[in-house]
């Protein structure tokens, strides 16, 4: 029986598929370290967010949700008395008006405020920021028309900052009670800043520049529990009659 020739470039094949096994085993080693630390990426995030976020009966609540809330309460325990010393010493009508709306307003969603926190167990402060502080010094030193321009640039870029976080949280949260003091709180700042730009004093070209200027981060006051949160009230005392808003400031004296 003759012998079987060999079966041309048999040996050809048999090196291909050596090589192209190599690049494959290779190729495996090279991204099975990637694949797993993707891997590994994927569950820290889900860690992270977990330990940001917890479950409630009202949803889920985020970290920004409850920044929100200490930032409404904040906003509250300043503005409001700000507000009063506007009502006092204003020396335009309309900034008086624009008081009144503060002093209403903050009592109202400052009272809605401590609502949510006590029902989710949100810590609030209790006294205003350092910043808020020097605000409000500034006001209590201001007199006359100096005053009425103090008091509105400020409570305009202050009110200005929280309205633009009002919205993000708004567009965000998945938590009914924090939408639904985003809605009162959207709808408080709203009129505020309408009642200050009513009484004409306000620079809107520099307001632009200081609202897209980051802020300058300000410690926070110590928390406390929602439940031994203050109440922001008006203080007891003289009660003004308010004029309707101007447009314009009034003019000088001579």
């Amino acid at each position: 029986m003759r012998p079987r020739p060999p079966i041309k470039g048999r040996g050809i094949f048999n090196g291909t598929g050596l090589v192209i096994a190599a690049l494959a085993a290779t190729a495996a080693a090279l991204l099975y370290p990637v694949l797993s630390y993707a891997d590994r990426q994927d569950a820290t995030d889900a860690t992270v967010l977990s330990t940001q976020t917890v479950t409630t009966p009202y949803g889920p609540l985020s970290a920004q949700d409850r920044d929100f809330l200490a930032k409404v309460r904040l906003a509250g325990l300043w503005a409001l008395p700000a507000g009063e010393l506007a009502e006092q010493k204003g020396t335009a009508a309309a900034v008086r008006t624009a008081g009144r709306h503060l002093v209403d307003g903050h009592t109202s969603l400052d009272a809605h405020v401590r609502t949510v926190a006590t029902q989710l167990g949100v810590p609030l402060p209790n006294e205003p920021n350092a910043q808020q502080n020097q605000w409000l010094d500034t006001l209590k030193a201001a007199q006359g028309q100096d005053f009425d321009r103090q008091f509105t640039e400020i409570l305009r870029l202050a009110h200005g900052r929280v309205f633009a976080l009002v919205g993000q949280v708004r567009a965000a949260t998945q938590n009914s009670l924090v939408r639904d003091l985003a809605d009162d709180a959207n709808a408080t700042f709203l009129d505020h800043i309408k009642a200050l730009e009513a009484t004409g004093y306000v620079d809107f070209a520099a307001l632009a520049r200081d609202l897209a200027a980051s802020p300058t981060p300000v410690p926070s006051p110590p928390m406390v529990d929602p439940g031994a949160a203050e109440p922001v009230a008006p203080s007891a005392g003289e009660s003004y009659s308010l004029p309707p808003a101007t447009t314009s400031p009034p003019p000088s004296s001579p």
